[in-house]
């Protein structure tokens, strides 16, 4: 990951489950969560998202605003939010240029296969534009915490 704390996050204009463009620059002046996450549906990513979800008035009040990020199309996020009653917008990144940008497109294995996939990292943002913080070892049931813990 070349990305750090401190470093100014990658600018983006990307797709909601809305087909709405939304920019890193709507946010300033307000703290964001950036979850990128592989796939919508999915076990682990569903745990992740439903444990934001169910703590998501914990982070309004605080002053931040998440957004998921998955190389899945808006079709998709859309029936994910609906499913499981998302509060919060699901980015489409399926030409994968926002994972480029953060370092999440990385190589996977599994049973000593290699491929490229979404690695599943937060990045939490401030109002300015800058990253306070980057979790890169998430624990999907606990990821509120992992999160809300640094404050």
């Amino acid at each position: 990951m070349t990305l750090k704390p401190g470093d100014k996050a990658p600018d983006f204009e990307i797709q909601d489950e809305s087909g709405n463009m939304v920019k890193l620059s709507d946010y300033r002046g307000s703290k964001l969560v950036l979850f990128f996450y592989p796939r919508d549906n999915t076990p682990t990513c569903t745990k992740e998202a439903c444990n934001l979800r169910d703590n998501y008035q914990s982070f309004k009040d605080l002053g931040y605003e998440i957004l998921g990020i998955s190389s899945d199309n808006s079709k998709s996020h859309q029936k994910f939010i609906d499913k499981h009653e998302l509060p919060f917008s699901l980015l489409a990144d399926t030409e994968k240029h926002l994972h480029q940008a953060y370092g999440t497109w990385v190589e996977k294995s599994m049973y000593g296969r290699k491929y490229m996939g979404t690695a599943r990292i937060t990045f939490v943002i401030d109002g300015n534009g800058v990253i306070e913080n980057i979790i890169e070892k998430v624990k999907a049931k606990e990821h509120s915490d992992q999160i809300l813990g640094q404050f």
